[in-house]
């Protein structure tokens, strides 16, 4: 399914003891993300220096804060302390939930470097500064990404602690638990990082547990935040330089139902926070549950019933009655993010970058807000689904969709620009071709290698194809090779776009004659193209809202797939378009960016296009 979701989850060590947030990580991992868990360590090093019987010493700051005090000498113990209270309870937590983690202080290997601080300026007892230069404290200055990404991969879960190891001598430095933790969702590029408290996030009255403030901007939560919290507002803030979308959750638990402070990065144009929201959240095929409760919780503070279905999918739904219209967008994207971000200097005026951007978020947040503002008559039902797992072949949410939300129109999420409309769409012939070869040397006389037998197959795969369908286009996406012990095997993805008229079944048949003894061939996606006319109700609401806005559409039939095909194999006699704002050139590129301008006129055609197919069946 792609690169599996990246979640950094900085735990303190006053929520360690929780067994439940240890089942929520268990099923985190078991779902397929990784999970790297950063531990604090403040009551494991101090039931540490209560069994040794040492006390643990403090300096007292100008500022009349207290700070531990860490010296070589105690930093020997501070470290001895993580590696025998703290990482223990961690991994026996963990094998509790079923994972096996690997754990170790970040110095180890030098995993990650720090740089020390700056001799610290105390108060003694008697009211006299000193200068303290052997205090070993500092922050983070670089991690091993590489090695820590490899980890992962390995192990599913990997645990870190403080100290850091230092830039000049190797030696340990500590750093804070929360400042480690952001380092680390940038440097690996995380989905997610989760400051796991005891509160319900940050509130913005301490006496009140329910008074959680629910998003905040750099320079905002600083207000509300005292003592440990400061260092966990600040840890948040830092981790916005990277694509994570960052909260401060609890009480113990990073769960969609906790209480949470997400931050977001800054300059949000009026009127397009949900659409900045929405893609800085990363949602890869496979993780899109966070995106989904962004939803769900905007469309709730707003009145509208919204939920989560049993396939995953975001579902908001207003009004009901006989006549049904269904927006259906998608919520992943493809891998590979970076932190969204608004400019302001191109001609059409300020501009999101970010991966979703234009594929398909922009059409999705589209939806949910043309469903809040709908004016809808008695008898009429608008409902917004964003599916799963639109991006790679389970097609999951869009066949739940089909299944379970019935619908006399359908208005699929996908960019075709503000001045188009998409009418359908070719379809999808899927194949994963695997050869199995026996092992030989490569240097010996004619030998095969299973790398070379499956091109062979491709090619030969491809003519069959080709020959029954000539206007199918064909696309290797993917070869792999894996060696064994008496016998190789390589496998092949190739795929086939297929013009509407195409007939997969009978593909299927024909690519099934082909096997044989080494070569198996499996349809992961048999998919017909959909093409629907202008003469449908929901066409003509479209033609009529593009000429109140002064705009001459151009209609598509687009070469690639989307849900509307999914939806199409079985539904009949339902009109359907596809509608969104953005290029679709940019689709799956490191330049993915939709300007607000486009964006805003979408929304216009698509508010009057709604009102208008509702005017047309009322007529």
């Amino acid at each position: 399914m792609g690169n599996p979701a990246l979640y950094v989850l900085k735990v303190g060590s006053g929520s360690l003891p929780y067994q439940p947030l240890f089942a929520e990580i268990g099923a985190l991992a078991r779902s397929g993300a990784r999970v790297l868990l950063v531990a604090g360590g403040a009551a494991g090093i101090a039931e540490y220096y209560t069994a040794i019987g040492r006390e643990m010493p403090v300096l007292r700051l100008r500022s009349g804060d207290t700070v531990r005090y860490s010296p070589p000498a105690e930093l020997a113990h501070i470290l001895t302390a993580y590696r025998q209270v703290t990482l223990p309870l961690v991994r026996a937590q963990l094998a509790a939930v079923g994972i096996n983690a690997f754990a170790l202080p970040a110095s180890d290997s030098a995993l990650v470097r720090g740089r020390r601080n700056r001799p610290l300026r105390t108060v003694e007892e008697d009211g006299r500064e000193r200068i303290v230069r052997d205090h070993r404290a500092g922050v983070v200055s670089t991690v091993d990404g590489d090695r820590l990404r490899a980890m992962l991969a390995e192990f599913g879960v990997v645990v870190l602690c403080p100290p850091v190891a230092d830039e000049v001598d190797g030696e340990p430095v500590n750093v804070d638990a929360d400042m480690l933790a952001a380092a680390l969702a940038v440097a690996v590029r995380a989905d997610h990082l989760r400051l796991v408290t005891g509160t319900a996030g940050l509130l913005t009255d301490p006496g009140d547990p329910a008074s959680t403030l629910a998003d905040a901007h750099p320079g905002e939560a600083g207000t509300y935040a005292g003592g440990r919290m400061r260092q966990k507002v600040r840890a948040a803030e830092l981790a916005l330089g990277g694509p994570a979308d960052v909260a401060i959750t609890g009480p113990h638990s990073f769960a969609d139902a906790a209480g949470r402070t997400r931050f977001w990065r800054g300059g949000e144009p009026d009127g397009l926070t949900l659409l900045s929201r929405a893609v800085q959240v990363p949602s890869v095929s496979g993780d899109e549950a966070q995106a989904a409760a962004l939803l769900v919780d905007w469309c709730r503070a707003r009145g509208v019933d919204a939920r989560i279905d049993a396939a995953g999918n975001f579902v908001a739904t207003r009004g009901g009655g006989p006549r049904r219209l269904l927006l259906l967008g998608h919520l992943d994207t493809v891998p590979f993010t970076w932190p969204a971000t608004w400019t302001g200097d191109e001609p059409a005026g300020p501009v999101l970058t970010g991966r979703g951007s234009v594929d398909a978020k922009g059409s999705l947040v589209n939806f949910v807000e043309a469903l809040i503002a709908a004016d809808l008559p008695q008898g009429v039902q608008l409902r917004v689904v964003g599916a799963v797992e639109e991006e790679v072949s389970s097609s999951r949410g869009a066949f739940y969709a089909r299944d379970h939300y019935p619908a006399d129109a359908v208005v699929v999420g996908e960019p075709s620009g503000a001045a188009a409309l998409t009418l359908g769409y070719y379809g999808l012939f899927k194949l994963l071709i695997t050869c199995t070869e026996a092992a030989g040397h490569s240097a010996g006389k004619s030998v095969l290698t299973a790398p070379d037998a499956v091109l062979d197959a491709v090619a030969e795969v491809r003519e069959a194809v080709l020959k029954e369908v000539p206007e199918a286009l064909s696309a290797l996406v993917d070869v792999r090779h894996s060696p064994g012990r008496a016998a190789h095997t390589a496998t092949a993805t190739l795929n086939f776009r297929l013009p509407p008229l195409a007939d997969p079944d009978a593909l299927r048949e024909l690519v099934t004659g082909l096997r044989r003894d080494g070569l198996a061939i499996e349809v992961l996606r048999g998919t017909p193209g959909a093409v629907f006319g202008r003469g449908s109700a929901l066409s003509r609401a479209f033609a009529r809202s593009f000429a109140a806005a002064g705009i001459r559409p151009r209609y598509l039939v687009k070469k690639g797939t989307s849900d509307m095909n999914t939806l199409a194999t079985t539904w009949r006699n339902v009109p359907m378009v596809a509608y969104g704002p953005g290029d679709s050139t940019l689709d799956h590129t490191e330049h993915e960016r939709i300007s607000a301008a486009e964006y805003q006129t979408a929304r216009a055609v698509l508010d009057g296009a709604i009102r208008q197919w509702i005017d047309l069946g009322a007529a």
